[in-house]
């Protein structure tokens, strides 16, 4: 072998070792309906690292304050988050992108009851009922409805006969379409969402009412992470409705895209977080 490409190979050596040892991005996923598509996650991550050209790791689990728990220990650098986290969290995160649904980047919290039951016309009518939370941190799923009983002069903490929390919005409906809870309050993407994938299961529950528009669950970034790989983050998931492969991607999220968004998108969250005081 010449001398000259003998002492080449071990720098090509180290150079691949070190392309191969980078750190991958890590990124948190809360509970949602995608728990039950890995295939997907697992697509997504692959689009993601061929198109940040770097390893790029999911981080699933299964309650919104274990995601926040990992954020603030810095074992997260991005996470798709609920927005009550989000507002919660404060100046320990920065806002990196809102999905967008339907052509804007929000969502409602839906209050629904079993199909059979054709009476209940709002959160009122439940009094006294057998009630599903979806997370003590969710907005659509526990804040919303709370705060909507607070702002009627009634106790969030006794209006209901008993409570149960199902730790997702797609078990909180299938709670609701079981007949083991009378009533629950979920994310409008997911239900409808799972009205796409799983008809027979969002046809066993009636949707009484639609809360007001808030901002969507964003994608947010640790403050530790360098503005080299936000930068590149954002431009990774604003960019998936310019691409087919992205845009692919998106359709079977159930989303149009993603948009810079601001935090004015959750003021309202905002609002509802200070009278109850921070979680």
């Amino acid at each position: 072998m010449h001398r000259r490409t003998f002492l080449a190979l071990p720098l090509l050596l180290v150079a691949g070792m070190s392309l191969g040892a980078e750190r991958p991005l890590r990124v948190g996923m809360t509970p949602a309906f995608l728990h039950d598509q890995l295939g997907l996650l697992a697509a997504w991550r692959d689009y993601l690292q061929q198109t940040l050209k770097r390893p790029v790791e999911f981080v699933q689990r299964d309650r919104y304050r274990e995601t926040m728990d990992l954020l603030q220990q810095d074992k997260l650098d991005f996470a798709w988050v609920c927005d009550y986290p989000y507002v919660s969290m404060g100046r320990q995160v920065r806002l990196l992108a809102v999905p967008v649904n339907q052509g804007e980047p929000v969502y409602r919290s839906f209050l629904i009851v079993p199909a059979k039951d054709t009476h209940t016309r709002s959160i009122a009518d439940l009094k006294g009922a057998v009630f599903a939370y979806a997370d003590p941190l969710s907005n659509t799923g526990y804040l919303a409805p709370r705060f909507e009983i607070k702002e009627a002069g009634y106790d969030p903490a006794t209006f209901f006969r008993r409570t149960f929390f199902t730790w997702s919005h797609r078990k909180a409906i299938e709670a609701v379409a079981s007949g083991l809870a009378q009533g629950a309050a979920v994310d409008s993407y997911i239900w409808q969402s799972l009205e796409k994938v799983s008809p027979k299961l969002t046809a066993r529950t009636r949707v009484v009412k639609q809360s007001e528009a808030f901002g969507f669950p964003p994608f947010v970034a640790n403050r530790s992470v360098s503005q080299a790989d936000f930068d590149a983050m954002r431009a990774a998931l604003l960019d998936m409705s310019h691409d087919p492969a992205g845009r692919a991607l998106l359709a079977k999220l159930n989303l149009d895209g993603f948009v810079a968004g601001s935090p004015d998108l959750y003021q309202s969250v905002a609002k509802m977080v200070a009278s109850f005081g921070q979680p």
